[in-house]
């Protein structure tokens, strides 16, 4: 809530699937039904919907229609880090080359703990801000 009293956007992506997902390319793939819209699993968790934040419902990994207003910097959180997460971010550093694009993994979560700290470790590569 800090964030956004401080005059930064938050924007929330937000895994959606449907009924289909085992049969879709992903869950065939990742047969873990998750994320099925308008279950518990795919609403904002409790206490961190924050008022006037953005919601962005995404079919996929990444969400590759972000655009440049007055974007000074972006920190990424979220689940998972091994997925989600490093798509997004490399998503938007690729996009925006000039942009400081962090990632604080206190506040994110891999499959595995192993694939957390891979994934951490690739986005640290590729120049983005591992906090």
């Amino acid at each position: 809530k800090e964030y956004a009293e401080n005059g930064n956007e938050i924007i929330f992506t937000r895994d959606t699937h449907y009924e289909n997902y085992l049969e879709t390319p992903e869950g065939i793939k990742l047969p873990v039904p998750h994320c099925i819209k308008n279950t518990k699993g795919w609403e904002i968790a409790d206490g961190l919907y924050v008022e006037g934040c953005k919601i962005i419902d995404k079919p996929n990994f990444g969400w590759d229609n972000w655009r440049k207003e007055n974007l000074e910097d972006v920190e990424l959180i979220g689940l998972c880090t091994d997925i989600c997460v490093i798509s997004n971010a490399m998503l938007l550093k690729a996009k925006f080359t000039e942009t400081p694009i962090s990632v604080d993994s206190s506040c994110c979560a891999g499959v595995t703990p192993e694939s957390h700290l891979n994934a951490l470790s690739a986005m640290k590569m590729c120049q983005i801000e591992i906090k």
